[in-house]
């Protein structure tokens, strides 16, 4: 399989706080690579460095097999758009001049390609609009845009869809996945929004405390999420009691509600145990696990290096 980024026990550190530990990950080419973890895991650190904002205090990280050491990683960046935190924007100027202001940057020769590229990110309709005006999903549309400028095929994003209203999201996915699928752009996305990164990604990586802790294919995700029966009962307490008696693995989510791990449940002796011990059962229902719940088990059910 061919990377687009490989890191090998890359290490960040700011005085005393490692905000990369031993970081080693590998983009498929072609991916939507979902990079998951908390708010301080080191997401935003992992671009920068890429991006070439800063460098790494040990490790070592490549772009297209390019190391990053090597005189040639300046070509290799140049296939490469990110948008870290906030859109580097001027708020005085259209999106149009924002993309000639780019191309000037880039010493790009044409302004032929800035309106197939307002058109790309739904921006062509804005015409002499200040983009200080912009809504916040429109502001990260045009960052997109801004990113793509010089054509490249690797695109960066950190929190792309971070605050944004129900249909901005539904716009930037939409966005994100004609990218990937008509351009073929492989796409890093940072994300703790998991719900909504199940919609996109083909592969994941899991960060945790600046290392990753795992990473696997959607399809491989979808087959290590494990199935469970939701119960919900009146009494939560008699419930726990109960399922550690019989052995069963479950996680308790609410006041009222538990997960059960278990491929078959004893159903008649679970409900009958509990009745005697005046327990009623309000609902039951077998679900999938999420990528949510997933994240948990993973994460916080044990300690990592």
């Amino acid at each position: 399989m061919e990377y687009v980024l490989e890191t090998r026990g890359l290490c960040k550190e700011y005085k005393h706080f490692k905000a990369l530990n031993n970081c080693t990950m590998r983009v498929p080419k072609g991916a939507i690579y979902g990079f998951v973890g908390k708010n301080g895991a080191g997401k935003t650190t992992l671009i920068r460095l890429i991006s070439g904002l800063q460098r790494p205090t040990s490790g070592d990280y490549s772009l297209y097999g390019v190391p990053y050491t090597s005189k040639e990683i300046t070509r290799s960046r140049r296939r490469m758009g990110a948008v870290i935190e906030t859109p580097s924007i001027y708020g005085e100027m259209s999106a149009e001049d924002n993309l000639k202001e780019q191309y000037r940057i880039l010493g790009l020769p044409s302004f032929d390609k800035i309106p197939s590229l307002l058109e790309t990110v739904g921006l062509s309709h804005t015409g002499k609009k200040k983009a200080k005006n912009f809504s916040l999903g429109m502001r990260q549309r045009l960052g997109i845009a801004l990113s793509l400028a010089g054509d490249p095929d690797f695109l960066a994003l950190d929190e792309p869809i971070n605050g944004l209203d129900p249909q901005g999201i539904i716009e930037m996915r939409e966005l994100i996945l004609r990218l990937n699928q008509e351009r073929r752009i492989t796409v890093l996305i940072s994300s703790h929004i998991l719900d909504e990164l199940a919609r996109l990604a083909t592969h994941y990586g899991f960060i945790d405390k600046g290392h990753i802790v795992k990473e696997i294919s959607a399809d491989d995700l979808e087959n290590a999420c494990r199935k469970y029966t939701r119960i919900e009962v009146s009494d939560i307490g008699v419930l726990a009691r109960v399922l550690d008696r019989l052995g069963l693995e479950y996680q308790v989510v609410s006041k009222n509600t538990a997960q059960i791990y278990q491929a078959t449940i004893p159903v008649s002796q679970l409900v009958e145990t509990l009745s005697a011990e005046h327990c009623q059962v309000l609902s039951m229902k077998e679900q999938d696990e999420s990528l949510e719940s997933y994240y948990i088990r993973l994460i916080g059910g044990e300690e990592h290096e």
